[in-house]
């Protein structure tokens, strides 16, 4: 009794650390979000239980895994998970993954009434050139036997066989509306108060990846159940766009030692690192009240003290350099 008490915990305690990504994700393709124009040729496939290689190309967390799993959920039912193999290729991206992983399962028969398996290799522009031209030679002997579903960030690192045999899909990243509503749906079921200027920092800072829309706001309910902007800037590592373009503007009108102590206290009391402030720098230049010349200017100038950080340079110094050209363009 007191063995199947304990279990009995383990299994709550595994249920509850359960990430929130995993636990929101849609079961059919219905649930995807977004993505309409994508999930319409999908459920073609699901209704008529035969399907192409696929190549899907697109932004991280826009739902390029989620429409694969939904996909062989709905083509085959209760066992999906016997006719599906996932690999990820950042981690196994050499030839003999392709030679024995991949080969095993493509050589044994399907499970139930399904005519092929599914093999989903995420990440595929992470595999070698050696692995990519085995992989075009794999998806040519078993054909008859297995689908491949690719997926990447960036189409143009697949070789060209490979992209030639597959139907391409293209992942865009996600509207803004459609990521809050999937936001207020998961505040509601999590019993969260989600304020709107939460919600609006939770999408500035997700940029259309509901992956990090959905790990930020399970890091911001972890301070407190009323989702605030100030804790999800917080928990997210960023600046305030206020207190960037309030930075900005102090440095274009002369005061340069009020935007350096600014800067300062950016980085030291909200712990930023210097490419993550010029990064928002350059999100928010274009929002500055300022003429279109100056704009382009001031994006110049950003691009190249962001080169001088990525090859090492001293940040601090950069930083301050590149508010002291803010202010002389600004005269």
């Amino acid at each position: 009794m007191v063995e199947a008490i304990k279990e009995a915990e383990i299994k709550e305690v595994k249920i509850l650390e359960k990430p929130w990504v995993e636990k929101y994700r849609p079961k059919v393709l219905d649930d995807i979000v977004g993505q309409d124009h994508i999930v319409r040729r999908l459920k073609h496939y699901a209704r008529t239980g035969t399907m192409p290689h696929l190549l899907f190309a697109g932004p991280p967390g826009v739902g390029k895994t989620t429409a694969a799993l939904c996909l062989a959920r709905e083509l085959f039912g209760e066992h999906w998970g016997h006719n599906f193999l996932e690999l990820n290729a950042s981690d196994e991206r050499g030839i003999n993954v392709i030679r024995e992983k991949v080969k095993e399962f493509a050589r044994t028969k399907p499970i139930g009434a399904a005519s092929f398996k599914i093999i989903f290799l995420d990440e595929a522009d992470a595999l070698t050139q050696d692995a990519q031209q085995a992989l075009r030679r794999t998806m040519e002997m078993f054909s008859n036997n297995v689908r491949f579903i690719l997926s990447c960030n960036y189409s143009s690192k697949i070789i060209e066989p490979i992209q030639s045999r597959c139907a391409m899909f293209r992942f865009r990243p996600l509207k803004d509306e459609d990521v809050a509503k999937r936001l207020r749906y998961i505040a509601e079921q999590e019993r969260l108060e989600l304020t709107e200027e939460g919600l609006q920092a939770l999408l500035y800072v997700a940029e259309g990846d509901l992956r990090r829309a959905i790990n930020v706001l399970q890091a911001a309910a972890a301070l407190d159940i009323v989702i605030t902007d100030e804790n999800v800037f917080t928990v997210a590592s960023r600046a305030r766009p206020e207190d960037v373009r309030e930075m900005m503007i102090l440095a274009l009108e002369g005061n340069f030692l009020k935007a350096r102590d600014k800067l300062r206290e950016i980085l030291l009391k909200q712990g930023l690192s210097g490419e993550d402030v010029i990064i928002q720098m350059h999100k928010e230049v274009f929002n500055l009240p300022i003429s279109e010349p100056k704009k382009v200017a001031l994006a110049d100038k950003i691009g190249e003290y962001n080169f001088r950080l990525v090859e090492g340079a001293n940040e601090m110094i950069q930083l301050e350099a590149l508010l002291a050209q803010f202010t002389l363009l600004g005269k």
